[in-house]
């Protein structure tokens, strides 16, 4: 039986499976897709562990390369659980055996799909899935934002929410708010966290973002995201922020719907942007798409994660962001309503995406990956590109050269420690 998914972000997604097999130019308001990204080779050379990044990727494999695009949910406690989730979505009964079909970049856990037990089991789990990827360390992300969407509860401590720390005025809060989370997702095996939320959340109606976000002043959200990426990098794990180019200022939720803001460029850059800006300007590892539709950025009608004008013209080139680009769920309604699940993926690596996140049809968007890749649609320098950020971020955080392996014992000192537990107990006292 396939149980309904829950996407990525913070709601509830359909998934359907299949059975698995082996800066723009700008006229006016709008942004338009600008010159082709420059080499992304020239970049690598000038960045510690450069030449390490290379020689794993020239001898990578096509399907190798495209895997690693991928961050899949598995289903179970231990790496080596038989589900029938795994067999219906991968052809394979196991999350070690999907690891070692698929090879993906990372995966990500939840407590829907049985991973989330205890302390222990956490720690077993994310080892176990680090040993069936021997040749390049897993991704292992979770949605620990905390507040309202804490996928680690009840094992992390029970940190503040953003709008609770926003709240504060501290952004050195938001910093030691972040280094904690980290720390403990590190302990339990975890390295990417999804997390902090960059959008300004400037519409009271908002039913998806609301007290996920540090406030609806960017002024004030801009210190607040950079501090936590900083917690974050503190702490040894890698971000992302989300959701780009804005979710703040709608009153549909993406899960089910999606959402229409007719921000012009010109509002963009002053209401949504600056949080994005300033967790660029402090080296944020990801940023995550957002399933919304902003007309006057791309006329296209396609939500931002398919928008070329958007994730290559704005984020890519106007902010200059050349690190990992994640899509938001590839379950959730906002992003399926218009394509197939197979050219949904597609449509993504194209507009600029590096990292697909839970497709609901993994063997459809693999494959439709890997055919637009033979056939030219998406070029080998192209698919080069997201694989190559991809190692340079596993590389960035130490995960490149051997995957580090998580100390059962060690991680139940350090969750919900009494250093830790008093650093909530500090925001919540500061809280306005």
């Amino acid at each position: 039986m396939i149980v309904t998914m829950v996407a990525g972000c913070a709601g509830t997604g359909a998934g359907a499976a299949s059975p698995a097999r082996p800066a723009a130019g700008q006229a006016g308001d709008t942004a338009t897709s600008a010159a082709p990204a420059p080499s992304e080779t020239s970049a690598a050379s000038a960045t510690p562990g450069a030449s390490k990044v290379e020689a794993v990727l020239a001898r990578m494999s096509v399907e190798d390369k495209v895997g690693q695009l991928f961050m899949p949910v598995l289903y179970g406690p231990a790496a080596n659980t038989v589900s029938g989730e795994n067999q219906a979505r991968f052809g394979v009964g196991t999350p070690a055996k999907a690891v070692a079909r698929y090879r993906p970049g990372g995966v990500i856990l939840f407590p829907w799909a049985d991973n989330v037990k205890n302390v222990r089991q956490v720690v077993a789990l994310t080892n176990g899935l680090q040993k069936a990827s021997p040749e390049i360390p897993l991704l292992v992300g979770a949605d620990q934002e905390n507040g309202r969407v804490s996928r680690m509860a009840p094992l992390v401590t029970p940190m503040p929410g953003a709008s609770v720390i926003g709240s504060t005025g501290d952004p050195s809060l938001a910093r030691r708010a972040a280094k904690v989370t980290g720390t403990e997702l590190r302990a339990l095996g975890i390295n990417l966290d999804f997390a902090p939320v960059a959008d300004v959340n400037i519409n009271p109606r908002n039913p998806v973002i609301g007290p996920r976000a540090y406030g609806s002043d960017p002024k004030k959200v801009a210190p607040m995201v950079a501090a936590a990426v900083q917690g974050f990098h503190d702490a040894g794990i890698a971000s992302t922020a989300k959701h780009f180019p804005g979710h703040g200022d709608t009153n549909v939720d993406s899960h089910s719907g999606l959402p229409v803001i007719q921000h012009s460029l010109s509002q963009w850059n002053k209401l949504d942007a600056p949080p994005f800006a300033a967790a660029i300007g402090k080296n944020i590892d990801a940023i995550m798409s957002a399933h919304v539709v902003m007309p006057k950025l791309d006329p296209s009608g396609d939500p931002a994660t398919l928008s070329k004008p958007i994730l290559t013209g704005l984020l890519r080139e106007k902010l200059g962001f050349d690190g990992v680009v994640s899509t938001d769920a590839l379950d959730m309604a906002g992003v399926r309503k218009k394509y197939g699940d197979g050219q949904v993926a597609v449509r993504a690596v194209q507009a600029g995406v590096d990292l697909l996140l839970m497709p609901p049809d993994f063997p459809k968007a693999y494959e439709a990956v890997l055919a637009a890749v033979k056939s030219g649609k998406i070029s080998t320098a192209r698919l080069d590109q997201s694989v190559r950020r991809l190692l340079k971020l596993k590389a960035a955080r130490g995960l490149l050269d051997r995957a580090p392996v998580a100390d059962p014992a060690e991680a139940e000192r350090v969750l919900r420690s009494a250093e830790h537990r008093k650093v909530a107990q500090l925001i919540n006292e500061r809280a306005r």
